[in-house]
């Protein structure tokens, strides 16, 4: 009697350990993104029980923004052919002590110097976890890889966040991010266990992220990232008292808003996948106008809860969407050097996010919560026509 065939059970097996390293590295991106955006919903919170201004407290967005940017770069060169499963279980490690430090920081000094050390992490992490998606699974599968990859981005927005902004009403903003670190802690786990052995494939080199600089599209999506970013992650470090103090939103219905605003967020991505894989350019051009256009409204109308609550769905929407489609321009611009890809985009993307918090936090300081909207709508409007100037922008 012959044997039954048993490639095709193989097979199958093959295939949900590689989704299982898919959703991992999702799980770990949901964790550097909440533990990256955790204070915007706290800023509050952080402001009156640290006695600093609410702009000051925008700080713990900005500072490790700017230390994620340069440790973006930094990481892939120093740890060279590392095994990148390693260097991801690593860092992860190295969050879980961030975030227990910062809740018991015991001055708002003592809680930068803690942000610092998660902006390491989220810098190494996501220049090494964004090339990833393309290693995970085959060829064929790599657009829904990446979709599930940076759907942590949207599921960050959507459970991160709002339950941190939950947890910080309930528990106290400390409390946020002790929730932060157990979690961190588990993902740190599933790591170790899921993901494959994934040796660098090629070690990031300066002379090969010179080399990449030189090509006139990623520049292109170099600078629409910077816009893009800098635009919303300004506006957003200020959301939470945006909706209280200008829509009139009550305090305790600003967690359950964000919670519908990344709802909307993980369908933007969902929805974008596709297009972006085949026509990267008119999707982002179509992203930045409409997230554009919930900002600028937000900041012309949104007067009241109603309307400030819609917009906010509206932009989550249009938001959700941009991570992917940038990440999917970059590897495009860069097919054989993907980690080399990532590591500038990442540079650039970390490095927005703080230039984008800390402008619009002296412009909040000085002129009040409206400006936040108003700067990010007039930067994001300004990313069609970056990627306009793009070679093959209008088809790729």
């Amino acid at each position: 009697m012959p044997m039954p065939d048993a490639r095709p059970q193989y097979r199958q097996q093959t295939s949900l350990r590689m989704w299982a390293g898919v959703l991992t590295v999702s799980a770990g991106i949901f964790a550097m993104i909440t533990a990256e955006q955790l204070p915007v919903g706290l800023v509050p919170a952080i402001s009156k029980d640290l006695d600093v201004s609410v702009g000051t407290a925008g700080l713990t967005v900005t500072v490790p923004g700017v230390v994620a940017a340069f440790a973006s770069i930094a990481i892939p060169l120093v740890v060279g052919r590392l095994d990148r499963r390693t260097l991801l279980a690593g860092l992860l490690a190295v969050m879980v002590i961030g975030a227990a430090a910062s809740a018991s920081a015991a001055g708002f000094s003592a809680l930068i110097a803690c942000r610092v050390l998660v902006g390491v992490t989220i810098g190494g992490f996501w220049a090494v976890a964004g090339s990833l998606a393309v290693r995970l699974v085959p060829e064929p599968s790599v657009p829904r890889a990446l979709v599930i990859v940076f759907g942590g981005v949207g599921a960050a927005a959507v459970l991160g966040v709002p339950l941190g902004t939950v947890i910080g009403h309930l528990l106290g903003w400390r409390g946020a991010f002790l929730a932060l670190g157990g979690l961190t802690l588990a993902i740190m786990l599933a790591a170790l266990l899921l993901l494959p052995p994934l040796p660098a494939t090629e070690p990031v080199r300066l002379p090969v992220l010179k080399a990449r600089l030189q090509d006139r599209r990623l520049v292109a999506g170099v600078i629409a990232t910077a816009l893009l970013v800098a635009g919303h992650y300004g506006a957003y470090t200020f959301v939470s008292p945006v909706l209280q103090h200008v829509c009139g939103v009550d305090g305790g219905l600003v967690g359950p808003l964000l919670l519908g605003y990344g709802l909307a967020g993980l369908v933007g991505n969902a929805v974008a996948g596709r297009p972006a894989a085949r026509a990267t350019g008119p999707t982002l051009a179509t992203i930045a106008f409409a997230l554009g256009l919930a900002l600028l409204l937000l900041a012309a109308v949104g007067g009241s809860p109603v309307t400030g609550a819609l917009l906010l769905v509206a932009w989550g929407l249009a938001y959700g969407a941009a991570p992917v489609t940038l990440q999917t321009w970059m590897l495009k611009a860069a097919p054989e050097h993907g980690e080399a890809a990532t590591a500038i985009y990442c540079f650039v993307f970390n490095l927005a996010i703080a230039v984008g918090a800390l402008a619009t936090s002296l412009a909040v300081d000085g002129t009040g919560l409206r400006a936040a909207p108003w700067i990010g709508a007039g930067l994001v409007l300004l990313v069609p026509l970056t990627i306009r100037q793009a070679p093959g922008a209008a088809r790729k």
